[in-house]
């Protein structure tokens, strides 16, 4: 059987007052317009903001953690496909004017023909990345 994608990915933040409006404007442009709540297994609410095809979920912490360290066990970066450049431009950009931490880009990088991405920080400093390859976007 194969698969169709990733259906929806989870991000534990330690503010969802900080980081719903963060991640809802990031992804309006990326086409993530839906916006839902579900009560989680722990009773928690988990907004889900629904995009092509998959969704991120976002839920508040519940325990004390240190700050998040991509290089242990779990998630390095996420990578949201882009239409084109010029939407990995315009939101570096969105980036920029809100403040957040720009690690590198928006540039081509030699990981295949055509790698045309930006990388950054979440309000909660987790990796993410708006990636676009000719051929390939949505």
């Amino acid at each position: 059987m194969r698969s169709t994608g990733v259906h929806h990915v989870d991000i534990v933040v330690s503010s969802i007052e900080r980081s719903l409006p963060f991640y809802r404007d990031l992804l309006g442009p990326l086409g993530f317009h839906r916006i839902g709540e579900v009560e989680g297994e722990r009773g928690e609410t988990i907004w889900y903001i629904g995009g092509p095809g998959s969704a991120i979920g976002l839920r508040q912490a519940q325990s004390e953690s240190p700050p998040y360290d991509r290089y242990s066990v779990g998630l390095h970066h996420l990578a949201l496909e882009a239409y084109s450049r010029a939407v990995v431009d315009e939101r570096a950009e969105w980036l920029c004017a809100q403040g957040a931490e720009i690690e590198s880009g928006p540039e081509e990088y030699h990981y295949i023909p055509g790698y045309y991405a930006v990388f950054f920080y979440d309000p909660d400093g987790i990796k993410l990345e708006i990636v676009h390859i000719p051929g390939q976007a949505a």
